[in-house]
């Protein structure tokens, strides 16, 4: 019976861990370039997609103008340079963002 609560308890403070790890939230700001991040927030879309043409990966920057990499770009590929909504997964840790969906504000 300890062995079972044992794996039981091994078993749940894993899934913590996992759990805090990633954070589901809904955010807004803007889609840039790892190159200017935060300078071309809300400005420079020219600049922004020409960066990323050069090779330069997307970001998000979001209002307090903190720059988060994307790890599924190809989900912002029409977005450049735009003021966006976002629902993303984020894994602070890696100061990464996942994009689960998306829509352009004006």
């Amino acid at each position: 019976m300890k062995k079972v609560f044992a794996l039981l308890l091994a078993v749940c403070a894993l899934s913590a861990v996992s759990a805090s790890a990633a954070e589901s939230t809904k955010a807004k700001g803007w889609i840039s370039d790892a190159m200017c991040g935060a300078k071309h927030a809300g400005s420079g879309a020219a600049c922004v997609k020409k960066c990323i043409e050069g090779g330069a990966a997307p970001v998000f920057v979001d209002e307090q103008k903190a720059v988060w990499t994307i790890d599924n770009p190809d989900a912002v590929k029409i977005y450049q340079g735009q003021r966006v909504a976002v629902e993303i997964t984020t894994d602070a840790d890696k100061k990464s963002v996942h994009i689960d969906s998306i829509a352009q504000l004006m």
